[in-house]
């Protein structure tokens, strides 16, 4: 780079004295522009330091503990990315970011990263754990038993799924009565499907539908209001034989039921007569 050479000290009227300006401001930018391109090209860096794989998972858990969920994420990612494939501390790494997806409402995400840990980690201690939040985090994207129930049955069968490969873990018994939940929503869904089309007359449909609530979902609490409404409407058509054996299966499995004594009196006529 070519300095600009500092001229003859004198006495110096306005003009020379604004050059001197422009020149020590040459000489200021030049300093600078040259800093920038050592910075840049002049010369090797220093490589960054290496954080060891223990300090990392220490800050990021330390971080994961106080809600702090970005820093934990990040140091979680910074700890997976130096891992080896199949390192068991990685699937530490992928869970405490799901959870933090997770508390961040990123639902789909977090239920990824779980079904992840539980897929390539089977046999590791947090296996089931995230075979369950998988199935939780699968269940919040379904809150609204008007919208379509896919994400309920994929929860569903994620629970069904921990029950079978972790039938004695702790895991496994706090997604029982989170299935269950589930089964009650979905059936109760098709249940009041079913009552739609009962209300419009269009029998078969509704038929149909709560059949499929009793076949599908017989521990439902949608089950033997379902079968009382087949009771009602084989009446109706005067099926009498699908009525009786309705009533059967009612007495036998439901004999609780609410309504069933009037439905299915023990010497209730089944000719179909109204």
């Amino acid at each position: 780079m070519i300095w600009p050479m500092p001229g003859r000290i004198h006495r110096r009227g306005r003009g020379e004295r604004g050059d001197r300006r422009g020149n020590n401001w040459a000489v200021r930018c030049g300093v600078l522009v040259a800093g920038v391109l050592v910075a840049c090209g002049g010369g090797p860096r220093e490589p960054a330091p290496v954080i060891p794989a223990d300090t990392l998972y220490t800050q990021a858990m330390r971080a994961y503990r106080r809600g702090d969920c970005t820093r934990a994420r990040e140091a979680f990612r910074q700890l997976a990315d130096g891992l080896p494939a199949n390192a068991p501390p990685l699937a530490e790494a992928w869970y405490y970011q799901a959870e933090c997806d997770y508390a961040d409402r990123l639902y789909l995400e977090a239920s990824r990263q779980f079904r992840r840990v539980a897929d390539e980690y089977g046999a590791h201690p947090l296996a089931a754990d995230a075979l369950l939040r998988a199935g939780d985090a699968q269940a919040e994207l379904w809150k609204d038993p008007e919208l379509d129930p896919e994400y309920g049955h994929t929860a569903m069968t994620t629970y069904q799924e921990l029950a079978a490969r972790f039938p004695d873990s702790r895991a496994a018994a706090r997604a029982g009565p989170k299935a269950r939940r589930l089964m009650d929503m979905v059936a109760d869904k098709e249940y009041r499907t079913g009552l739609f089309y009962r209300r419009l007359k269009a029998y078969d449909s509704a038929i149909l539908y709560f059949r499929s609530v009793v076949a599908d979902y017989p521990q439902s609490r949608s089950a033997p209001r379902a079968l009382l409404k087949l009771v009602e409407i084989y009446r109706i058509l005067q099926y009498a034989e699908e009525r009786r054996e309705t009533c059967e299966h009612l007495h036998r499995y439901y004999p609780q039921a609410a309504g069933l004594a009037q439905a299915c009196p023990p010497a209730a006529d089944t000719t179909g007569a109204r």
